[in-house]
């Protein structure tokens, strides 16, 4: 039997599926602009982020004002890469071969009171008992009492989405309604057909058991899916209210 050819009907120009579709995407219309332009075409307010602090605990936070948005995903996924891509910056997040180089929360403001946090790793069967006990209990924690938490990237590698961490990350966030937003990382790895397919599997996976998720092809290494993922920070962040806000701040009283 033929396998069942990939329906792109639903999927928009940075592999996102969508539910209602405005358009209909060709079968070979996958991410072709020049990275460089698609990097060009990032909000500048991104490159604006710096590193703030790391974390060892929930007790060294911010204060839980403003608006946050969180990334999260299995050692070695490709979370730093994917935070210093959507910033504009090689050097923002620590990057390492080494799975579980991330062991704190780290910070970085983004504008006044908007915040990207990085949360360790999970996953990586190394770590001391101690450690990963620690953030056992305090990741549940964090996603499920921060207030100033307004939604989760979660990050995948396309070729090992959904593992059973990733799954127990998502029941953490649906009892209490956060949202996420999945970047299938390392796209380039895979074939644009593979990739397609894997995007497909996982949209149809969430939708079955985590219907308010949404997920997207994401290439730190071609700067694909940059716009959309920064569509959804920006959502989440309200920065272009934010920068509205500021802007009137600064105008001249009559």
């Amino acid at each position: 039997m033929a396998a069942e050819a990939v329906n792109f009907s639903a999927m928009d120009d940075t592999g996102v599926i969508l539910q209602n579709p405005p358009w209909t995407t060709p079968a070979n219309r996958l991410l072709n602009a020049p990275a460089a332009q698609r990097a060009n075409r990032m909000n500048p307010i991104y490159r604006k982020a710096r590193f703030l602090l790391s974390a060892p605990d929930l007790r060294h936070l911010p204060p839980d004002t403003g608006r946050e948005v969180a990334f999260a995903g299995r050692s070695n996924a490709g979370k730093s890469s994917a935070i210093n891509t959507l910033t504009g910056q090689k050097a923002l997040a620590r990057t390492s071969k080494t799975p579980g180089r991330t062991q704190q929360i780290n910070v970085f403001p983004v504008s006044d009171q908007r915040y990207l946090i990085d949360l360790p790793g999970y996953g990586f069967a190394k770590l001391p008992q101690a450690i990963r006990a620690h953030w056992q209990r305090t990741l549940p924690e964090y996603l499920q009492r921060r207030r100033s938490l307004r939604g989760l990237m979660l990050i995948m590698d396309v070729r090992h989405p959904l593992t059973a961490l990733d799954q127990q990350l998502l029941a953490w966030c649906g009892a209490v309604g956060l949202p996420v937003h999945v970047l299938l990382t390392k796209a380039d790895k895979l074939k644009q057909g593979p990739a397609a397919q894997a995007l497909r599997h996982t949209a149809e996976c969430l939708a079955r058991d985590h219907p308010d998720t949404s997920v997207q092809l994401f290439s730190a290494l071609r700067a694909r899916g940059i716009e959309t993922a920064h569509g959804k920070l920006d959502e989440w962040l309200q920065l272009e209210t934010a920068a509205h806000s500021s802007a009137a701040a600064k105008q001249p009283r009559s």
